[in-house]
Parts: structure tokens; sequence; C-alpha cells
């Protein structure tokens, strides 16, 4: 049977989500945690995989086990094993053949800017005290949605057959006291969010012009574009699925057959 596992994490201690041979990582700490309950090597397959530092509000991950008659108490118990960081809110079974990262129709980031000095955003948000544009960051946001081809912002030597991603909203809010960048595609490259931020701030302080960023991302030469953010402001906040895999009645499926 397979099940998809709902949780969340704060990533300043970790060396992103995927194991690293001489770092902590989440999924190792996931992994190890629920082996032992499960008395069974447990392999966990992720949505995505975060970079060292970047938090994640709904992430999830699937794995393969043998019927479990208690799912809740199976959270509960994984809850208890695992650090403070990192919190199960969820253990569903979905179908045999759903899969947590080719199932994804697309994910949500943000990334939290503050420009006022805050002690209880030191390591969640970027502090940016420079006065920035936001209507002409919004205006080259707004391009992005124009283009497919994100070479430009890719982290350079990585291993990815295509550079297409199909961006479907990109926007900058004030939120309290947060200026907020929400950003939705079907797919992310590699340091993509925080390449595009780094670029759109370059907008905001006047470095750039929105339409120098229709010549950055023509030019698919990672050089040619803004410097990468921190990744502590950076949150993975949504994972969207179909609906026969989140809402999938196990039990139910099983009598019916």
């Amino acid at each position: 049977m397979r099940y998809f596992v709902a949780f969340s994490y704060f990533g300043q201690a970790y060396h992103g989500w995927q194991r690293q041979p001489n770092a902590s990582s989440v999924q190792q700490l996931m992994e190890e945690s629920l082996s032992t309950l499960l008395k069974s090597t447990i392999s966990l397959v992720a949505a995505g995989r975060t970079d060292t530092g970047v938090h994640a509000k709904n992430m999830y991950a699937h794995f393969d086990f043998q019927e479990i008659k208690d799912l809740a108490e199976l959270t509960y118990r994984f809850n208890t094993f695992l650090p403070e960081d990192i919190a199960i809110q969820k253990i569903s079974e979905v179908p045999e053949d759903a899969h947590a990262r080719f199932d994804a129709l697309e994910r949500t980031y943000e990334y939290w800017i503050v420009q006022e000095k805050n002690p209880f955003y030191k390591d969640s948000a970027y502090y940016i005290k420079h006065i920035l544009d936001i209507p002409s960051m919004n205006k080259a946001a707004a391009i992005l949605l124009e283009y497919e081809d994100f070479k430009c912002f890719s982290k350079s030597n990585t291993d990815v057959k295509t550079y297409l991603c199909k961006i479907k909203s990109a926007s900058w809010k004030t939120k309290k006291d947060k200026l907020v960048f929400t950003i939705t595609a079907d797919r992310f490259l590699r340091n993509m969010v925080r390449a595009i931020v780094g670029t759109l701030i370059d907008v905001g302080l006047g470095k750039i012009t929105p339409e120098d960023v229709k010549t950055i991302i023509k030019s698919k030469d990672r050089r040619t574009a803004g410097a990468s953010v921190p990744a502590k402001g950076l949150y993975l906040t949504k994972v969207l699925y179909p609906s026969t895999i989140l809402e999938f009645n196990g039990s139910r499926h099983r009598k019916s057959i």
C-alpha cells in the first residue's frame, strides 16, 4: 500500500530535504524515525527537494508499506520521534500509483522580506533597509508569465533535462510587517526562486528596469540575472495534487472491489 505524508519544517538546521553524505537533512531524519516506528526500512519520495536553509510549510512525501490500521496514532508517534523543527500533519492512504513528485500539479513558494530590523525575523526573512519600488517589481514579475525557458535563473551545472517551467502567477504584496513575493508554477529549477527574487530586487532598487528582465530571460545565462537571495526567507507553502489522490478513501475503495 502507498501512503502520503503531509509535513512541514523550519529549514535552518538542515542541508535541505535530500539526504547528504556528511550533513543533516530532513529526509534522513524522517526516514530513520519512520523506519524505527514501523520496524522496516522506509524510503520517502518527496514532492521536490528544497535547498539548504529553505523552509517548507506544506510538503508531501510518499512511502510503501503494508496496511496500517491507525494512521492517526502513527502520525502522533512519528511526531514524538522528530525534533521540534519538523512536524507531521497527516498520513493518508493513497492510490497505489500515486507519486508525490510526478503527480504534483503545481507548487507555490513565498519569499519574505522585512524592511525594518526585527530580531524575530532574523532567521526567517531577508532584511533590506533600502526603499523598494514595489510597482516596478510587480511589473517585472508579470513579465515572467510571458516565458517558459528559465535557464537564466537555474543553478549552474545542474543535471535537469529541461529548463521549461509554466509560471501561473507571480506578485509582491505587503502583508503586515513583511513584503511577500508569491510565485506558483508547475515546477521549479534549483535556486530558481531565489535568483528571480534577487533579480526583482535589482528592479526595486533601480539597478535594472522591468524591460531588462526580458533581456535576462532571453539570454539563458545565469550570469546576467541578479544574485540569489538568502535561503532563510524562502518557504514552500503549497503543493497541489488531483483530488483523486488527497481525497482517496482506501478502506471504501477496497470494499467496492
